[in-house]
């Protein structure tokens, strides 16, 4: 057989298994989304060890038991756990939705759960295991997809717009253009104003691919993420802009958010993966009891459930990755792999693991089916030695491909029937939730509520499916679960 019938062959095998061909794609442009998909999300190697991993538990210990961070170890299994999850997706799910840390629920563990009395790290991990496994539950029982389907398809749509505004106002605050005052609320750069390198760096990415996307330029995203890299990498080398804080403390509001782009660095280290296996499964229960571990729980599963139904809205839709019917396909696939990765997760220590918003870069690059992901998936995977990589890509230079899949994914806006109030209301107020509360479960549970609250209160009870009450009702419980922990004296 020859080189060129070989590859034919081995080309129909990926193109059959994951369905390029049939949802209009190529192994070039799979290659190309996942790429870029790896390229926005590559922050997370770098932020999550600093949320989960420079913050004690009530006993004083860091995530791995010591008396000292350890952030190399959660970077390096925060590597593995998102590279094996993110494959598994992939190859299970046939779905272009990477996985690594939920930075919110992380932060939700960081300064929620461990700090109770008695928490530890490994406790904590223990109850996101368990999580997983119920959510596992969920999906083999079919519960999850029946949720998923009761919900109208103007607040799907509506869910989708409200992630695009989440995430383009992500991108402006992880590159600087917009910034919380600590006064009034956000504000534009600093005080008011545009200056620094890091936000020029920002800007020129953001124009030039605009430009670029309008002129229909394939590779857009990609393009730009590389030479805005390259771009700071030359501004750094010389001018010397430095980070925001420096190593002694020392402020400077117009240098590198997380990472500051340079080619000095140790390239090659080996991987502390210490962390693995490192939950205690019942600690909590022992430890906090019953009644706030299962509160604690309740709240990791609403959030982490209904993040992942916004997230799939978000990605099918933006890259109108949809069966005959309508739905997404292999939705049952990608829940169970959504499922274990949250496992994953607690059994590697990086927190709850799901699906990331962020993988709507790759698809505005072209990303349709899962061979992307297992591309992002072995980038992750080579960074736990090639830990250096992550931190050559500033968040300035990545986050104008944030911005670009916001707009792109708030064309979706069309698509709900603005003049029917009684579904332009409850979508109204997903889609302003999302962005205003830094939250896409708080929007999807805002949206619920008064769509729900709306159709009861008007008489048109029969209207709602019996699910969207259940759901309703969880999210009001989700709302309140602060006071109702401070009511009961385990917060």
């Amino acid at each position: 057989m020859s080189v060129q019938s070989s590859q034919r062959a081995r080309h129909g095998v990926l193109d059959r298994y994951f369905h390029i061909s049939e949802r209009g794609s190529s192994i070039g442009r799979e290659v190309r989304g996942g790429l870029a998909t790896f390229l926005a999300m590559s922050y997370i190697i770098v932020l999550n060890p600093l949320i989960i991993g420079a913050a004690a538990d009530s006993t004083g210990h860091y995530l791995g038991g010591g008396t000292e961070p350890n952030l190399p170890a959660v970077a390096a299994a925060t590597s593995l756990i998102s590279g094996l999850m993110t494959i598994l997706m992939g190859v299970v799910g046939k779905f272009p939705m990477a996985v690594s840390s939920s930075l919110g629920l992380s932060a939700f563990i960081t300064y929620g759960i461990v700090v109770l009395p008695g928490m530890t790290w490994a406790d904590a991990m223990g109850l996101v295991v368990i999580e997983g496994f119920i959510l596992l539950i969920l999906v083999l029982t079919g519960f999850r997809q029946a949720i998923f389907n009761a919900v109208p398809a103007p607040l799907k749509n509506a869910i989708s717009v409200g992630i695009g505004l989440f995430i383009a106002l992500i991108g402006m605050m992880n590159a600087g253009f917009i910034q919380n005052s600590g006064g009034v609320g956000l504000e534009l750069g600093v005080g008011g104003f545009l200056f620094g390198w890091p936000l020029l760096i920002f800007l020129v990415a953001l124009f030039a691919l605009f430009v670029m996307w309008a002129a229909k330029v394939r590779g857009a995203i990609l393009y730009s993420i590389i030479g805005a890299s390259v771009l700071a990498l030359t501004v750094e080398a010389v001018f010397r802009v430095g980070p925001q804080v420096g190593a002694d403390g020392e402020e400077n509001p117009y240098g590198w958010g997380l990472s500051v782009p340079t080619l000095d660095q140790n390239w090659f280290t080996l991987p502390d993966l210490s962390l693995i296996g490192e939950f205690n499964l019942l600690g909590s229960w022992q430890n906090i009891g019953i009644i706030a571990a299962s509160l604690a729980i309740f709240t990791l599963l609403l959030a982490n459930f209904f993040d992942l139904l916004g997230t799939m809205v978000g990605v099918s839709n933006a890259g109108g990755i949809k069966d005959a019917s309508g739905e997404i396909p292999y939705s049952r696939r990608i829940m169970i792999s959504d499922a274990v990765g949250t496992m994953g997760g607690g059994l590697g220590s990086t927190s709850v693991n799901s699906g990331f918003i962020e993988s709507t870069v790759g698809v505005g690059d072209g990303a349709r089916t899962g061979l992307a992901n297992v591309v992002t998936g072995v980038l992750f995977l080579a960074t736990i030695v090639l830990a250096p990589l992550a931190a050559v890509i500033p968040t300035e230079a990545a986050s104008a491909t944030l911005v670009l899949v916001g707009f792109l994914m708030m064309q979706q806006i069309t698509r709900i029937d603005w003049t029917d109030v009684e579904i332009a209301i409850p979508a109204f107020m997903t889609v302003v939730m999302m962005p205003f509360s830094y939250s896409i479960t708080n929007g999807i549970g805002a949206g619920f509520i008064t769509f729900v609250g709306i159709k009861l209160l008007r008489g048109k009870a029969r209207e709602v499916h019996p699910l969207m009450y259940v759901t309703a009702v969880l999210f009001i419980l989700y709302f309140v679960s602060g006071p109702i922990q401070e009511a009961l004296g385990v917060s």
